[in-house]
């Protein structure tokens, strides 16, 4: 019987027959492997006479799989993934202590970077490293093993999670803007006051709109205010005077226990949603990453 390094195909002529096949184009599946053109032309040539079959159809800058091709196409991608996955895996596991936590750049900020020193006295042998992003990273595909996400478990189907935090959401604003300005004892009141939107561009976010009708009242031009796609920006602006904003409870608690920020009016809006770590069910975390995990649902 021959053995199967006679049978099967060389990993290099497999990685780049899944290129080209995925791409229908040598061109680009060159560029995207770092090859040329030519090169891969000769791999794919190579694989088609090793099996005895033809795999593509060729066309004027256009390749096309035959039949043959799309069946073993569809076989390899799917090796392919699972010797990626376990590769992944294997690397995670190589790299010691170290655990990524993905999350908004705003929960990076006001919610982790405060509680950093408790973090490393509390598991000193782990490397902890903050991946932020403006929008949700897709920690399967990143090889990421934790994020944070708000919303609600139901709309993530691929992630296992745990609660941090319910989303609580009241004005807040700077005690040299009030001494200015002076507090708003109403909802009508606060109406009037200069106020802060947060456009956030990507994750749903409450808006003011959203705030006044859960508080009966309304906001009739929405169109004034300073406007600012960035959260970490809105609470600067409320730290510089520059007006009312919208705080999370979760993300201000800190910045209010210490004076920086002051709520404005009673009603708090309860969306509720909450704020949760997530991470992939098709994954075994490592000991550290459960680790983490554990001491960020600790925090709740």
């Amino acid at each position: 019987m021959r053995s199967l390094r006679h049978l099967l195909p060389s990993a290099g002529s497999l990685i780049v027959f899944e290129a080209a096949g995925r791409l229908s184009s040598f061109t680009a599946a060159g560029r995207e492997l770092g090859m040329t053109q030519a090169a891969v032309s000769y791999a794919v040539r190579g694989l088609e006479e090793q099996l005895g079959a033809k795999l593509f159809q060729r066309r004027h800058r256009q390749v096309t799989l035959t039949e043959a091709g799309e069946r073993f196409h569809a076989d390899v991608s799917l090796g392919l993934s699972h010797i990626r996955k376990s590769a992944e895996d294997l690397r995670l596991q190589a790299t010691g202590g170290h655990v990524t936590l993905a999350a908004s750049t705003a929960f990076g900020s006001f919610w982790m970077m405060p509680r950093l020193q408790q973090f490393r006295d509390e598991l000193p042998g782990i490397d902890l490293r903050i991946q932020t992003a403006d929008r949700d990273l897709d920690i399967i595909a990143e090889g990421i093993p934790l994020a944070v996400r708000g919303g609600e478990p139901r709309d993530w189907a691929d992630y296992h999670s745990l609660p941090l935090a319910d989303e609580e959401i009241f004005p807040v604003a700077s005690t040299s803007y009030l001494a200015k300005f002076g507090m708003p004892r109403t909802v009508e009141e606060l109406a009037t006051h200069r106020l802060i939107h947060l456009e956030e561009p990507y994750r749903e976010a409450a808006s003011w709109d959203e705030w006044f009708q859960s508080a009966g009242g309304s906001l009739d031009n929405t169109a004034r205010g300073l406007r600012i796609n960035d959260y970490g920006l809105v609470i600067q602006g409320v730290m510089e005077g520059q007006g009312i904003a919208l705080g999370w409870r979760h993300l201000a608690e800190r910045l209010l226990s210490s004076g920086l920020l002051v709520p404005v009016t009673d009603h708090v809006l309860k969306t509720g949603k909450a704020f949760y770590v997530v991470w992939p069910k098709n994954r075994e975390l490592s000991d550290n990453a459960r680790k983490v995990r554990d001491w960020l649902v600790a925090q709740a």
